[in-house]
C-alpha cells in the first residue's frame, strides 16, 4: 500500500522559510518522478513542483520559480520541499504526489500559514 506522509509545516511570517517532508513508502520510490502540489483555502489544486527519480531535473510553477527547492534523498524514501522567502498567497495544504500525474497517490498534507 503507497503511504505518503507530510512533515514540516507551520506558521511562519512573510519572508520565513520552512523545509517540508514526505516520507514515502510501499512503492519503489526511487524510480519514481515526484512532485509536491498545494491547495489554498476557497481554490483548486495547484501543482507546485516536480522532481524525476534521480534528482537531477527539477521543475517549478512560475509562482514559486526562485524561492522553492525540490529535493530528494532516495536512501531514505523521502522527498524534501524548501520553502524560502514566502509570501501571504503561499499558504496553503502541501502535499506530495506520486508519479507526474496530479491524480496519483498523495499525502494527507501540511498546512503552511504565512502571516504577519
Amino acid at each position: 500500500e503507497v503511504q505518503l506522509v507530510e512533515s514540516g509545516g507551520g506558521l511562519v511570517q512573510p519572508g520565513g522559510s520552512l523545509r517540508l517532508s514526505c516520507a514515502a513508502s510501499g512503492f519503489a520510490f526511487s524510480i519514481h518522478d515526484m512532485m509536491w502540489v498545494r491547495q489554498a483555502p476557497g481554490k483548486g489544486l495547484e501543482w507546485v513542483s516536480i522532481i524525476n527519480p534521480g534528482g537531477g531535473s527539477t521543475y517549478y510553477a512560475d509562482s514559486v520559480k526562485g524561492r522553492f527547492t525540490i529535493s530528494r534523498d532516495n536512501t531514505k524514501n523521502t522527498l524534501y520541499l524548501q520553502l524560502n522567502s514566502l509570501k501571504t498567497e503561499d499558504t496553503a495544504i502541501y502535499s506530495c504526489v506520486k508519479g507526474n500525474v496530479m491524480n496519483g497517490a498523495r499525502g494527507q498534507g501540511t498546512q503552511v500559514t504565512v502571516s504577519s
